[in-house]
């Protein structure tokens, strides 16, 4: 294996088979995390600007103190750890499918591992986020009927391109009903997409949620040249951006 390229982890999982890796980038000389899922890149720590947006943009709609936050993907921590640098936040339940990604962190593999696990606002869940959106019981198996005041979703790259067949229930106005139940009133939920803005989706968004709204992320693609966009969505029970 080349010094340049070095895979941490690799682990087979019931959606296919997980790697962690990390390269040297050879421009900055900075190490740079990957995870990818069989041959498809899910995440790369190079690009992080719409995963922080994501917590950044929710929270601040919120008005307040003592918010509790539940996070459906933990991934490389990104959207996890912007949640937790808003002061405001009292607690953080991060729900991820994948045992192995939890490990990552409890070991230190990632580079917000220690940061994240040795913060005590924020507790990783291993569990089903979308069987539990839909389960009257909510998002926190520790505590059911629990309702938090914002829920962020960074999992699947859109609602039309998801990563299990079953996802899809969740984008459906049902599906949405379902999860606005475990919010408090005037709570948000929002999510990442990797896609372009998609009316039909906001459509369902405003059938469950008194607003809704896009707002698309522009950062520089070191890789490419130019800019990326990153859409996300949100909707709240009583207002949006």
């Amino acid at each position: 294996m080349s010094l340049r390229l070095e895979e941490i982890d690799w682990q087979p999982t019931p959606i296919g088979e997980i790697s962690l890796r990390r390269r040297r980038d050879p421009v900055s000389g900075d190490d740079v995390y990957e995870v990818k899922l069989g041959d498809e890149y899910l995440m790369s720590s190079l690009f992080t600007t719409g995963e922080i947006a994501l917590a950044e943009l929710a929270l601040a709609t919120l008005p307040g103190t003592g918010l509790d936050v539940a996070v459906g993907g933990l991934g490389l921590g990104y959207t996890a750890q912007a949640a937790l640098d808003d002061p405001r936040v009292r607690s953080l339940t991060v729900i991820d499918a994948l045992a192995e990604v939890i490990d990552w962190h409890r070991r230190h593999l990632v580079p917000l591992g220690a940061r994240l696990t040795s913060d005590d606002r924020c507790r990783l869940v291993h569990g089903d986020f979308f069987a539990l959106a839909a389960a009257p019981q909510g998002l926190d198996p520790q505590e059911p009927g629990r309702r938090f005041h914002a829920v962020l979703l960074d999992v699947d790259h859109s609602p039309r391109h998801v990563l299990h067949p079953r996802h899809a229930a969740l984008y459906q106005p049902a599906g949405l009903r379902a999860l606005a139940a475990h919010l408090h009133p005037g709570g948000v939920f929002a999510l990442w997409s990797n896609d372009p803005p998609d009316e039909q989706f906001t459509s369902a968004l405003t059938e469950v949620f008194a607003r809704a709204a896009a707002h698309v992320v522009a950062f520089d693609n070191p890789l490419q040249g130019g800019t990326l966009n990153r859409p996300g969505f949100g909707g709240d029970l009583s207002w949006w951006l």
